[in-house]
């Protein structure tokens, strides 16, 4: 069972935690995480370009010109996709780009990227992140305190509005609270930053 070292927001160790096996010491499930990321990034799309077909565009209603006799192609429609301004051929409609993956594969590709993210020393836990205020300022100093230096995600137990306001206007820190994260965001962190008691939720909710 691995320990990961709890610090507090001054960067000094107080404790230890073990971290389940079941979910922080699994097989790497290269494909599954993969297909999550797929997943993940299908859902994020609209889906709402929209092109107007020649049937769509207004006007156009009648023949430009007669069939024969003018030395011109025959026309019937200056709305047809070949005429400009006119309609378009093929183009985008709204469609829904989701993808779906079985529970069990998602649980199995979020445990892969947790025990890569561990594996590769880049699980970090502090003890609390409360804050008094409103602050940027001192959030960042806290996350350089703690050795956070590049793009961030940081793990909370439940929502905080202090902790929230504090990093909206900081690119390279997401925030998430516990059990609700994702394969693409984890593996879109180069630090993952748990507070302590949002790994019990994350355990509890896949240590199935």
């Amino acid at each position: 069972m691995a320990e990961v070292a709890v610090v507090n927001s001054e960067g000094a160790e107080v404790g230890k935690v073990e971290l389940s096996p079941e979910v922080f010491e699994v097989q790497p499930h290269v494909s599954l995480m993969h297909k999550a990321v797929v997943a993940h990034l299908a859902n994020r799309r609209s889906g709402t370009a929209d092109t107007l077909t020649r049937a769509e565009v207004r006007g156009g209603g009648r023949k430009p010109w007669r069939q024969k006799g003018t030395g011109h192609a025959r026309q019937g429609s200056i709305r047809a996709p070949h005429w400009a301004g006119g309609g378009v051929a093929f183009g985008p409609h709204p469609r829904d780009y989701s993808l779906d993956m079985p529970k069990k594969m998602r649980r199995l590709a979020l445990k892969s990227a947790l025990s890569v993210k561990l594996a590769e020393g880049q699980i970090k836990v502090i003890d609390d992140l409360k804050m008094e205020a409103i602050s940027t300022k001192r959030l960042v100093e806290i996350l350089g305190k703690i050795g956070v230096e590049d793009k961030a995600m940081i793990v909370l137990a439940g929502p905080d509005e202090v902790v929230r306001k504090s990093a909206r206007n900081v690119p390279w820190v997401a925030l998430r609270v516990a059990p609700s994260i994702s394969t693409y965001d984890l593996l879109n962190a180069d630090t993952v930053v748990f507070v302590k008691d949002a790994l019990a939720k994350i355990e509890e909710a896949h240590a199935k």
